[in-house]
């Protein structure tokens, strides 16, 4: 790359860096009160919840990645444009196509970013994330240790904590297990311990009391105890299977064995085809948002007033792009045999982008014959 291509292409990829920031802390807080918020309800520590927000990262960087390749180029053209230094290659002899070399570079920066995360950064994380869920979403000696609050860890199991002491001894403890049908028991302590052993997961009361509320009859039996054992281990789930999903399996699985997946998680084929062929159209369509933008914003030449049409004009553009692709993929979705529409967003913005630079090749043609009309 000559000097020219390398200063344009570190302008962009600043920004594009810059831009990809600020919308990835957007889209991070907007997600993260709430999973914070579910997480600590369940006892969860920070560590958890970091894990869950790194999982989560990648596919927040899929969504922001073409915002940020469309304003970080129209960003760093913009500026080019008012402070003369397009003027100035122009008067060189840089044609629109000579100017558009590190845009092209830009973009297949871009595309390479894509392909890795829609190929294989996104499906891992979505699939390590619902595993994590699963674990922790069965983790009751987590969900226990919640101080000051009645939980409900199983069905018709009350669990109560008043304190945790920082040395982790649970004070005033109380357990309700209205499980039996014919009995209720409640179990009150002043202090207990969570031990972990070969056969589970228990809870070691001391200095409690036990009552046993039997029906028919309404008979309480009471007994003290100076430490009684609780087997909790009956609450824990049993170790589920992670429920399978397109969006977890590879590429390569979702193109060959579409129709043996389609009968397998009873989902339609074009489901199938429309998650696979995504992955290829995405990061053609946000490579190609570069070109369009620098194509649009090169078609009005240099202008003392600035460049704000050219960047309207490229914004509804990529604004039509967005709406073409989300208007196919109910077709696709229903029969998976149009997949070929995945790619027409990137097809079209292909075009855009070669009749923009066509045009701004030969601007004077392009006024005489709009002056003649």
């Amino acid at each position: 790359m000559s000097r020219f291509d390398r200063y344009v292409l570190s302008q962009l990829l600043v920004l594009f860096g810059f831009f990809a920031l600020i919308l990835i802390a957007v889209y991070w807080v907007n997600s993260a009160v709430e999973l914070l918020d579910l997480l600590i309800a369940n006892g969860q520590s920070t560590s958890v919840f970091l894990e869950f927000t790194a999982l989560s990262l990648p596919g927040i960087i899929r969504h922001v990645i073409p915002f940020s390749t469309f304003a970080a180029t129209v960003y760093v053209i913009n500026r080019l444009s008012s402070e003369s230094e397009l003027t100035v290659m122009q008067a060189t002899g840089f044609s629109p196509w000579r100017l558009a070399r590190p845009v092209v570079f830009f973009g297949i920066i871009i595309f390479s970013m894509m392909s890795i995360l829609t190929h294989y950064l996104v499906p891992t994380s979505l699939l390590q994330f619902n595993i994590r869920q699963t674990e922790v979403s069965q983790n009751i000696t987590a969900r226990l240790l919640t101080e000051g609050e009645f939980l409900h860890p199983a069905d018709d199991i009350t669990f109560y904590i008043r304190e945790i002491s920082p040395s982790g001894v649970l004070k005033d403890v109380y357990i309700s297990d209205r499980r039996g049908s014919s009995e209720i028991t409640t179990y009150t302590a002043a202090e207990a311990y969570l031990v972990n052993d070969e056969s589970g997961a228990k809870l070691v009361m001391v200095d409690g009391l036990s009552q046993i509320l039997v029906q028919p009859g309404g008979r309480l039996f009471t007994t003290n105890f100076s430490d009684f054992t609780y087997d909790i281990s009956s609450l824990i789930k049993k170790p589920t299977t992670v429920r399978q999903s397109i969006g977890f399996m590879s590429t390569k699985d979702l193109l060959t064995r579409s129709d043996e997946i389609s009968a397998e998680l009873n989902v339609r084929r074009g489901q199938i085809m429309e998650e696979a062929h995504s992955r290829f159209g995405q990061p053609l369509t946000s490579a190609l948002a570069a070109l369009v933008a620098f194509g649009t914003l090169l078609v009005g030449g240099y202008s003392r007033f600035g460049i704000w049409r050219q960047v309207v004009l490229a914004f509804v553009l990529l604004i039509s792009l967005e709406i073409v692709r989300s208007a196919i993929l109910d077709p696709v979705r229903s029969n998976g045999d149009l997949w070929p529409l995945i790619y027409l967003p990137a097809a079209l913005g292909f075009i855009m982008s070669l009749i923009l630079l066509t045009l701004s090749a030969y601007p004077l043609n392009l006024r005489k014959r709009m002056a003649t009309s």
